[in-house]
């Protein structure tokens, strides 16, 4: 846990996005969290993504709720709006900002307490609106905050650092988002920073409710022999189910398929593309029923799948099945927001 802050001045040389940012523009103050947390990987990957993107810092909205990982949102991009909710509240901040404000690119970052427990309602509500969001859920199968008791996500037979297993079943973030008729739902690991961005970016890109779970290792509390969410297990147990490459409007790149089996495109809202590579003969990433029986398939068989598991290009988010105006409320005047009694009334009689 650093007590010291970060020089104020970097190095004249480092590379530039189009805005003229470093990567050091996009961070926050110096993380306190345990030395070798998972969460300062997810910090370091979300900061590659927004620099890589070149969305200004000053245009994102980043909220949490309560935990080790709702304090990441100080760890990136400090010149954001930001907001700390109270424990599992974070998905109704988040959509009350964005029903203000649908101009700004909206991050929240909450844990496996935060969301499966206390908030998972909280969850269920957001990903039903479909709000433009991304969510990332550090996943680390423990409330490490509070000494390391088990979370919602904790598997059976994982066992605490006295020794104790698991006998209840878990929530799998994964499996509940696309029960519930998520957009996006992916899942990464936090020691994969090459598989994390590019999931991070799409998640950033996509209209409406991106959930990217993010297996996250507490070296604390959760990275022990008998856990089944330590940095060993998952390195012996992660599958790839699809690699991925994110590809910005501005600055195409082709990427190179390793095992000839054949790319697959799909087209963003924005018109950003993603590129699937098929690990499986015959996945289909816009299959939702595909996805979750491959996903419970693998997880009855004790791995981890990793990748972009499901994405629809073509849902309305929130504002799109509202029927919103297109202007942010917070950009028009008073008079608009509140015409009055006399419209009021004039609106009332034409309901009878």
């Amino acid at each position: 846990m650093p007590s010291i802050s970060k020089p104020p001045i970097s190095h004249p040389g480092l590379p530039r996005n189009s805005l003229g940012l470093t990567r050091r523009d996009y961070e926050g103050a110096m993380s306190t969290l345990c030395a070798g947390c998972g969460h300062d990987s997810v910090t370091a990957a979300i900061v590659q993504a927004f620099w890589e993107l070149e969305v200004p810092p000053h245009r994102v909205a980043k909220l949490s709720g309560i935990g080790c990982s709702s304090k990441t949102p100080t760890y990136f991009l400090r010149d954001a709006h930001g907001f700390n909710a109270v424990h599992g509240r974070m998905p109704s901040l988040a959509t009350g900002a964005n029903a203000a404000n649908r101009e700004l690119v909206y991050i929240g970052v909450s844990g496996d307490g935060d969301s499966l427990s206390i908030g998972v309602g909280q969850l269920c509500h957001a990903i039903r609106r479909n709000v433009n969001l991304l969510y990332v859920l550090e996943n680390n199968g423990v409330y490490g905050l509070t000494k390391g008791q088990f979370s919602a996500s904790a598997d059976v037979g994982s066992r605490s650092k006295r020794g104790v297993p698991n006998a209840q079943k878990p929530i799998d973030p994964v499996l509940l988002a696309l029960s519930l008729g998520a957009t996006f739902v992916a899942r990464g690991f936090s020691g994969d920073k090459d598989q994390l961005v590019p999931l991070l970016k799409a998640g950033i890109r996509h209209r409406g409710f991106a959930l990217v779970d993010v297996i996250s290792p507490c070296v604390t509390f959760n990275d022990h022999e008998g856990s089944t969410k330590s940095y060993r297990y998952t390195r012996e147990h992660h599958v790839d189910l699809t690699q991925v490459d994110f590809v910005p409007i501005r600055s195409e790149i082709t990427a190179s398929i390793g095992n000839g089996s054949a790319a697959r495109a799909v087209t963003m809202h924005d018109g950003s593309v993603v590129h699937f590579r098929k690990v499986h003969e015959g996945y289909d990433p816009t299959d939702r029923d595909a996805a979750y029986a491959y996903v419970r398939r693998m997880q009855e068989a004790g791995e981890v799948v990793t990748g972009l598991l499901y994405v629809d290009p073509a849902a309305d988010d929130m504002h799109a099945e509202l029927g919103t105006v297109e202007e942010a409320l917070t950009s028009l005047p008073y008079e608009e927001l509140c015409p009055g009694a006399e419209a009021l009334e004039q609106w009332q009689a034409e309901l009878v």
